[in-house]
């Protein structure tokens, strides 16, 4: 079976499916999204819903931390702080680690030492088993039936797509378990055997899960805590949970709501419904409809204005020898899209030598 067609199950289908009869996608109620929701987070009615249960679970944990910064420690000072960790720095990991690395192997470590210094750079709250199968599946049936964060099927679909569309299935063959698995190879998880995947519905080990996820936790509020005392450690874990929750309203908007927002000169990408939109890109590089378009590209912020702190990261590591090789798209997108677009708009207006100018003057 190819890589193509373990895509098409890989993923745990909800109860309500992908498509119907005539292949269309369904979208179902928000009733029915929180049943399946409820359903999938219930470890007492099956404990192969450990992984689902989880993902949740570390944000209730985290928001005792929210709003003791939020009646106890609140200042402007600590507010930027916060404000600061959460957007760009747990925002940039995001695009650094699970998307750019886990998921599209857009750069390679020259070691495992800088792997695990990138895993852990933050406040660890998305497990890669999680993110990176269900984010191929994503980029296969891009707004298509199948696609788990499909925003044609409404806010709380994507919102809670972590629980309800993005766990592995539970079925699958042992063949096609190695394939899932195969998927995560590059980034040091330790996996499950074929045998204890069939018994726990997962890749990743509950036990290995929690210990990385208790050592990742106390080693970090120690660090904050040494710095700044619970005042500092409270506020930054509170951070932790905002994103966790924000993280997930990403894709809904990242594809338009739904409806097609692709603006001329802005998203180039014409195959999907994704978007560039400049608040994810300031703070996470994460340029969607860029990335769409170069999905393997360690840089997806092309133009001078689209920074990307993503891709700073991966050149400084590059710089300092931390990574070895990267992928970078940004002169195929200049010379295919950006420049013939340019040149083509200012043919009336300016020569061609001026129209050069004005556009290397843009990019570099």
């Amino acid at each position: 079976m190819s890589s193509g067609k373990i895509l098409d199950h890989v993923l745990e289908p909800p109860s309500y499916g992908w498509a119907d009869a005539k292949g269309n996608l369904i979208k179902p109620t928000p009733k029915q999204i929180l049943r399946e929701f409820l359903s999938r987070t219930n470890v007492f009615k099956n404990r192969k819903n450990w992984l689902s249960f989880m993902s949740w679970f570390q944000i209730v944990c985290l928001t005792p931390f929210f709003f003791i910064f939020l009646f106890k420690y609140i200042t402007i000072p600590l507010f930027i702080v916060g404000f600061v960790y959460s957007m760009i720095l747990m925002g940039s990991h995001g695009t650094i680690w699970y998307h750019r690395y886990c998921t599209h192997k857009a750069y390679k470590f020259s070691n495992n030492f800088w792997r695990f210094i990138t895993q852990h750079l933050v406040i660890k709250v998305v497990p890669e088993e999680t993110y990176a199968v269900s984010h191929h599946v994503h980029h296969a049936k891009s707004d298509q039936p199948g696609d788990p964060y499909n925003a044609q099927a409404g806010f709380l679909y994507c919102f809670l797509a972590d629980t309800n569309h993005q766990p592995i299935n539970r079925n699958l063959s042992r063949e096609d378990y190695a394939k899932a698995v195969s998927l995560l190879g590059h980034t040091g998880v330790k996996t499950n055997s074929y045998e204890q995947y069939q018994k726990w519905g997962s890749i990743v080990h509950p036990v290995t899960f929690i210990t990385e996820w208790i050592l990742n936790w106390g080693f970090w509020y120690g660090v904050f805590f040494l710095i700044g005392g619970n005042a500092l450690a409270c506020t930054i874990f509170g951070a932790a949970m905002f994103w966790a929750v924000g993280v997930r309203t990403f894709n809904y908007e990242g594809h338009g709501k739904g409806e097609d927002k692709r603006k001329d000169g802005v998203d180039y990408n014409r195959l999907d419904m994704s978007i560039n939109q400049i608040w994810p890109g300031f703070v996470a590089g994460e340029w969607h409809n860029n990335h769409h378009m170069y999905p393997r590209s360690a840089q997806s912020g092309f133009l001078k204005h689209q920074i990307d702190f993503a891709w700073y990261y991966v050149k400084f590591l590059s710089m300092i020898g931390g990574v070895s090789s990267y992928n970078n798209a940004k002169k195929q997108f200049l010379e295919q899209y950006y420049i013939p677009k340019k040149l083509k708009t200012r043919a009336t207006a300016t020569t061609e030598a001026e129209a050069n100018a004005a556009v290397e003057e843009e990019v570099m």
